[in-house]
């Protein structure tokens, strides 16, 4: 058995789903600098992309559903937990998707297996392969034990991102929005900068960051103390 078939079939049986379609599972273990050393441009950001909002969508439905007591701004900030850059790293490792991931050398050399925002990022890309590969209820066998340890005791980080949302969300009429509008570094040390865009124009907040995660969470720290909060 090639040594690529072995990992990701040993890996299968840690996650307890096999893939109808493997190349999904392949893309989605695949990092930018990989692909970029490989010259094949097929690396797992789409992937993440889409598994951002399935993993958003499940948790907010179970907090929904488990949580019924639980007011609004209590169930945001325990998605907000559930889905942070730092608890989605704590549960790649649980699977090992750290020593799955396929990485570049210079990405491989400067500890990208053990990067919070490379393996968080993983995360998300596998769930989204998994929802495409098997569809929603697979999705949810995958992450659903993740996310229900994760809500059962109450956070403890500063989410400035709920934070900001409860405030503007006092005005219904406010429409904002995070936007990345500069990303530079080489793919071992990315960095980040975004805006939050108020009714489409006004900036309120900028942040930087080493993933788009942090650099949100900055941005929207910098509009709270912008606002005196």
């Amino acid at each position: 058995m090639p040594y690529r078939v072995a990992i990701m079939t040993e890996f299968e049986k840690k996650i307890g789903y096999e893939f109808n379609n493997v190349a999904l599972l392949t893309r989605a273990l695949t990092h930018s600098s990989y692909a970029h050393e490989k010259g094949t441009g097929k690396d797992n950001e789409r992937l993440e992309f889409l598994g951002d909002s399935v993993l958003g969508f499940i948790t907010a439905e179970y907090l929904f559903e488990n949580f019924k007591n639980e007011p609004e701004g209590e169930l945001t900030k325990k998605r907000a937990y559930a889905v942070c850059e730092k608890t989605l790293f704590e549960y790649a490792k649980e699977i090992g998707l750290g020593e799955a991931i396929q990485l570049g050398h210079g990405e491989e050399i400067t500890g990208g297996r053990n990067r919070p925002s490379v393996v968080s990022d993983a995360f998300e890309a596998l769930l989204a392969a998994i929802y495409l590969d098997g569809g929603i209820e697979c999705a949810k066998k995958f992450v659903l034990p993740f996310i229900a340890e994760a809500t059962k005791t109450k956070p403890e980080f500063k989410d400035y991102k709920s934070m900001l949302q409860e405030v503007l969300q006092q005005n219904p009429d406010e429409k904002f929005e995070y936007i990345v509008v500069n990303e530079s570094g080489p793919d071992h040390n990315k960095r980040f900068e975004v805006e939050i865009h108020l009714n489409g124009s006004n900036v309120i907040g900028r942040g930087v960051g080493t993933s788009k995660k942090r650099a949100e969470q900055e941005a929207a720290k910098y509009a709270l103390e912008l606002m005196g909060l």
